[in-house]
């Protein structure tokens, strides 16, 4: 599916944090499936108060520089506007701004996510294509989530 560039509007997400980068995450000992293996294992949405929606929502933040810097990696939810976060979990603001959306293919996630990043990296490896803006992106998986038929929204900050 071709990327689409959409205006979002602020929101905020409530979930667990972590501080990694892509060169760790590739090794297979990365921290991106442990915290999906936490936020299942350990009941992790119901923990979350006043959701606004069923669906799984990551936000990728504070980016040391470009795609090969750290950044972090939160995994949530999406909550209504000044909701608290319970002890052990964080809360973000997802600012207004530019994106562009990228849609995975449906199957396991551990397949079709990877694969999605590779268009997201090459496509902005494009002159032609907007640049990344390195502040805040996000990631959308639409409930209830099914391990086997996993779907991935990316949406992509730009300048």
């Amino acid at each position: 599916m071709k990327p689409k560039a959409t205006d979002q509007s602020e929101f905020e997400v409530i979930g667990i944090e972590a501080r990694t980068n892509n060169a760790q995450e590739a090794t297979g000992n990365g921290v991106i499936p442990k915290q999906w293996q936490r936020l299942f294992m350990e009941g992790i949405l119901n923990q979350i108060p006043d959701r606004s929606d069923q669906s799984i929502t990551v936000v990728y933040t504070k980016y040391a520089g470009d795609w090969n810097g750290d950044y972090t990696y939160i995994l949530g939810a999406k909550v209504k506007p000044g909701t608290k976060a319970p002890q052990g979990m964080v809360a973000v603001t997802v600012p207004t701004g530019k994106y562009v959306e990228f849609e995975s293919a449906r199957g396991l996630g551990q397949e079709v996510v990877p694969e999605v990043w590779k268009r997201i990296w090459a496509y902005f490896q494009e002159p032609s294509n907007p640049s990344r803006a390195y502040k805040t992106d996000f990631e959308r998986y639409d409930g209830p989530p099914d391990p086997n038929s996993v779907q991935a929204h990316i949406f992509i900050g730009v300048k």
